[in-house]
């Protein structure tokens, strides 16, 4: 079973909540909206990447 992702994806939680709050904190909250959606953004490309490799698994398996 790989965690591989979910390291990476703690990762990025971790990265953006700290960069969401140095940017609060210095008065810079739509960088912080930024930062939070980027951040989103990347961990769906992530989970979209790992979907595409499950749905071609799963035509492999049953020969579609």
């Amino acid at each position: 079973m790989e965690v591989d992702l979910i390291f990476k994806i703690a990762a990025v939680g971790i990265l953006v909540a700290v960069l969401n709050q140095l940017l609060v904190r210095s008065g810079r909250e739509e960088q912080a909206m930024m930062t939070t959606l980027a951040g989103l953004i990347v961990v769906m490309m992530l989970i979209v990447q790992k979907i595409s490799e499950l749905f071609a698994l799963i035509q492999n398996v049953f020969g579609f």
